[in-house]
């Protein structure tokens, strides 16, 4: 037999024998602990009731309060953000192409301007070799089609000079025919030399409008060519993709021998000097905040920065109601990195506060946060706060007068109108 078996079988026989043979004992010993498990409720009903503070007989409820005077103290916005880039960009290309560049390395820090991704030009700079010959050749025509308008006005200086010429003579020879000194002959000569002159002038009109359209004609070619070295010039330029500013790349450049078509990704690039912290401030806040006050934030590890107001928005959120605050913080060395949280505090006017124990502070039905108070007439009255900083010595809260007497204790157990007995005596926090 095991022995758990044996020593089973002894409890057993014990419990049987105190039961059967021995039952005037157990029960003698089941009177007595009675009385004192009925004795424990009755201490703990009585600790409570000696808990709540006793109503005298005039019906004023005993308390404890304190007398308090504001003080001004230097006020602070308190709200949580993170910090973010400057500037963010994913630089894309702009043609197509296979890379022809070693890649860069994410991490890297690169300068504005400095070449992130090449692509091979293939026909593209024979293209601009060839718009570059075409304006050339039409430029060297220039001076040739310049050189025709002058000449052309010559010719019509002339015809016109030839055409007056002819038209005295006509004239001079149909006065001397009429009084019998020239011959017929003589005027026919005249009238035949003026419709040539005429017919030159003409000639020399037409020469010259010629030389005008050529010269305009030439303009338009040259200004064409222009126009196709310009965009055989701007096909070369995009076929190096260039950093837009000096920043931080947070991914490796596109892999040599990689293909790329237009809007294909190169590279993210981050400005983080300066950095922006983002926070948002409720709007019964937004008001303290202004543009250039002065900022320090506490990042999660403990450091603390320090930077000024940049942006205050002008819409709140839809969702959260609050406002969106940027705050810019000098990062020579690019230690902060996006992303990170931070407490931050935005300086703001002083303001007047009562430095009051954290445990006066209590709620009223509609959940509003405030202390019960000790009014002139001697009855209690509700006071809502709001709590400006906190500290170790109790919480700076605004929105009270600016004196007034603070229930410390026993405030949970008064409302509003309820006669009070305080008692001002120093509470030990």
């Amino acid at each position: 037999m095991r022995p758990v078996s044996i020593l089973t079988a002894l409890l057993v026989s014990a419990a049987l024998y105190a039961i059967v043979l021995d039952r005037e004992r157990l029960l003698d010993w089941a009177r007595a602990i009675a009385p004192a498990q009925a004795e424990a409720p009755a201490a703990a009903a009585q600790a409570e009731a000696e808990a709540v503070p006793e109503v005298p007989e005039d019906g004023a409820v005993a308390v404890m309060a304190q007398h308090s005077v504001a003080e001004e103290i230097d006020d602070a916005v308190i709200l949580r953000g993170e910090t973010q880039a400057l500037r963010e960009v994913e630089v894309r290309a702009e043609s197509s192409g296979r890379v022809i560049s070693a890649p860069l390395p994410k991490g890297s820090e690169v300068e504005a301007g400095q070449i992130l991704c090449e692509l091979d030009p293939g026909t593209t700079e024979a293209g601009l070799a060839e718009a570059r010959a075409r304006l050339a050749e039409a430029e060297a025509q220039r001076p040739l089609v310049e050189a025709r308008l002058p000449e052309a006005r010559a010719l019509l200086a002339q015809a016109q000079a030839q055409l007056e010429e002819a038209r005295i003579n006509l004239t001079a020879a149909d006065e001397l025919s009429r009084g019998g000194y020239a011959s017929r002959t003589r005027l026919a000569a005249a009238e035949a030399a003026q419709r040539m002159a005429e017919a030159g002038v003409s000639s020399a009109e037409a020469g010259l409008e010629a030389a005008k359209s050529g010269a305009d004609t030439l303009e338009a070619q040259i200004r064409t060519a222009a126009a196709a070295v310009a965009r055989a010039e701007a096909a070369v330029a995009d076929l190096r993709i260039a950093a837009p500013f000096a920043g931080v790349l947070e991914s490796d450049t596109a892999e040599l021998g990689s293909l790329m078509a237009v809007g294909s990704p190169c590279a993210t690039i981050l400005q983080l000097d300066p950095i922006r912290l983002v926070g948002y401030v409720p709007e019964a806040d937004v008001g303290r905040v202004a543009l250039g006050a002065r900022a320090g934030a506490r990042l999660t590890g403990g450091e603390t920065v320090v930077g000024e107001v940049t942006f205050v928005s002008r819409r709140a959120d839809e969702t959260t109601r609050t406002f969106r605050v940027d705050i810019t913080l000098p990062n020579p060395d690019q230690h902060l990195r996006a992303g990170q949280t931070a407490e931050i505090a935005i300086e703001a006017e002083g303001a007047l506060a009562h430095l009051i124990p954290q445990s006066a502070l209590t709620l009223d039905d509609g959940g509003r946060i405030g202390i019960r108070s000790v009014a002139g007439d001697g009855t209690a009255r509700f006071l809502p706060v709001q709590v400006l900083r906190d500290t170790r010595a109790g919480v700076w809260a605004g929105g009270l007068p600016e004196t007034v007497d603070v229930i410390t204790v026993g405030q949970e157990y008064v409302t509003d109108g309820v006669p009070l007995r305080p008692s001002f005596e120093q509470v030990v926090q």
